[in-house]
């Protein structure tokens, strides 16, 4: 999706369309550019796409596209945890927006962007490779031979010129030649490990069940309940459908794939509602709380929302699927000719769904990048010009990386102080209205920094 992303900014803006632009990628998805059904099962795997992603798609051109196919767009968003100390609700209308997000299936946001970049390319199979890279090599010193020499030892003008780009061998047999290589290959990434870029990180303890499940009427909120394994997340995608996300351990996940239909709904609906602990009530520390911060800023629609009970699953429509969890974080983005974008870069854990928003605000700052480097006739594969998205993206994703990983050790621990703190956070989430607006405006990505920071 990110790769895409790049690809189809840079065709888009006037100063790059005559670029000539590579899609390497064997996925037979590629070959699909018709609007997909709406009247279908959704997918397992989907997206929480934030406004400031959805504002890129249509810079690009790229949105009106997902419009024609299924989306859910959410107002309102819900969290606690199993201990009944405290919830958070949120809503749209705490920042005088519409909506916090929009859940997307990954097929349609490949879709949308296939149908804007043929919009643009009417040659568009000229584009794309449906094949894999076998290897990679990048101009060196010892590869690129000064202009006299090369002149005395009979050098062409062409083979001159290759020296100086990346090389590029496919599993077809093709061999390219490019001026700047994108990595946008997933958190395994080829082409960083050819780059000999190396990463830090750590696995966590963790796996994520995925699928859809059913409901008797719609849903139109985001849940989230932190249990002692990790949070399940119940998000809309439409009509009477929502995405489940679950983490838990790997044994768990082993086992939750493998029970029955019928099991594995009562475990969804026990995970939201009683199961693990009793559902938060309100106290006298709610009232006091909301007494002190009422005059702090303006209230927050949301303060005075009670908890919900989520609505319950009535059966699971999908395919289970289970992935485990890491963090990982590339010490370079960039080196000369080469930039890395999405979980080529960096992954973080999925509990907030801003994985594929940090990689779809790397495809939009370097895109820009580029432009900008055309526009005065730079080499837009000097690392000079790349170390400006490298600087811009990493300490943004650092921070998001840092806080997700803080709530994952926060919320792993079940220690009655420790509980105690945790309800302290909710609370202060819930009522104080200057900080709830914050957490909003970060997670929307309409901030760059949060709060702590």
């Amino acid at each position: 999706m990110v790769g895409l992303a790049v690809a189809c900014a840079l065709s888009n803006m006037p100063l790059t369309k005559h670029l000539r632009v590579g899609i390497i990628d064997s996925n037979p998805a590629l070959k699909s550019r018709n609007y997909l059904k709406k009247d279908g099962i959704p997918d397992s795997r989907v997206s929480t796409i934030t406004p400031a992603t959805m504002s890129f798609f249509r810079d690009i051109g790229a949105w009106e596209h997902v419009q024609q196919q299924r989306h859910a767009f959410f107002g309102k968003m819900q969290v606690w945890d199993y201990t009944g100390l405290g919830y958070t609700r949120y809503s749209a209308r705490d920042v005088a927006k519409e909506y916090l997000g929009c859940v997307v299936e990954n097929k349609v946001l490949c879709n949308s962007l296939l149908l804007r970049l043929q919009e643009e390319n009417r040659d568009i199979e000229k584009m794309i490779y449906p094949t894999r890279l076998v290897s990679l090599a990048l101009p060196s010193k010892s590869r690129q031979v000064p202009t006299s020499e090369a002149t005395s030892s009979g050098y062409t003008s062409g083979e001159l010129h290759r020296s100086n780009l990346v090389k590029l061998e496919l599993s077809d047999g093709q061999t390219l030649y490019s001026k700047l290589v994108v990595g946008a290959d997933g958190s395994k990434s080829n082409v960083r490990q050819a780059a000999g870029i190396k990463t830090t990180g750590w696995n966590y303890s963790q796996s994520a069940i995925i699928c859809t499940v059913e409901h008797i009427t719609e849903n139109d909120c985001a849940w989230q309940r932190f249990l002692p394994s990790g949070p399940i997340a119940l998000l809309p995608i439409g009509d009477n459908f929502s995405n489940i996300v679950w983490t838990m351990s790997p044994e768990e996940s082993l086992r939750h794939k493998s029970m029955s239909p019928e099991d594995f709904v009562k475990s969804v609906n026990n995970a939201l509602d009683f199961g693990y602990g009793p559902h938060p009530r309100s106290s006298s520390l709610d009232f006091y709380m909301e007494k002190l911060f009422s005059d702090v800023g303006s209230t927050a629609a949301s303060t005075k929302e009670c908890f919900e009970v989520p609505p319950k699953a009535i059966g699971v429509v999908s395919e289970r699927m289970a992935f485990p969890l890491s963090l990982k974080h590339s010490h370079d983005y960039v080196s000369k000719r080469l930039a890395l974008v999405g979980d080529a870069a960096h992954t973080v854990h999925p509990l907030a769904g801003q994985g594929v928003n940090l990689g779809f605000g790397d495809a939009a700052t370097l895109a820009k990048v580029i432009v900008d480097g055309v526009s005065v006739g730079a080499d837009f594969g000097d690392i000079s010009l790349l170390k400006r998205y490298e600087n811009d993206r990493k300490a943004a994703n650092i921070a998001m990386a840092a806080v997700l990983d803080g709530f994952q050790k926060i919320y792993s621990v079940d220690f009655g102080p420790l509980n105690v703190l945790r309800a302290a956070a909710f609370h202060g989430a819930q009522y104080i209205s200057p900080l709830k607006k914050n957490i909003i405006s970060y997670a929307m990505g309409d901030t760059k920094w949060p709060l702590l920071l």
